[in-house]
């Protein structure tokens, strides 16, 4: 498989990884949109957010959990963002589920 993601999680690329465990890796952004800007990944590889099927329930609810541990971490707590795109509409630009994990500044909506 040549998905990128798929690569980081198994560590044939490089990251500057914040949280792994046998599920879950969460990475820096290499572009950041905020001063603490953190991609959550299932290390399964899960296309987009309409291929999760009943069998990855268990994993979503401990991506949101592995969320709200980093932002403590990373002393998020005046907020954080946490954002996933699904499709190309929706801005998904690697196809592999992930999240955005973002904070440390004031978040704007829609855009930013």
């Amino acid at each position: 498989m040549d998905c990128v993601f798929c690569k980081i999680a198994s560590n044939e690329i490089s990251s500057k990884k914040v949280y792994e465990d046998g599920q879950i890796v969460a990475f820096n952004d290499l572009d950041p949109q905020a001063p603490v800007h953190v991609l959550i990944i299932p290390k399964k590889h899960i296309q987009s957010a309409d291929q999760i099927s009943d069998n990855d329930t268990n994993i979503i609810g401990k991506i949101f959990m592995v969320a709200s541990k980093i932002a403590k971490e990373l002393r998020l707590e005046n907020g954080y963002r946490i954002v996933n795109n699904c499709g190309e509409d929706g801005g998904q630009t690697v196809p592999h589920l992930h999240f955005h994990l973002m904070g440390g500044r004031k978040m704007n909506w829609p855009a930013g």
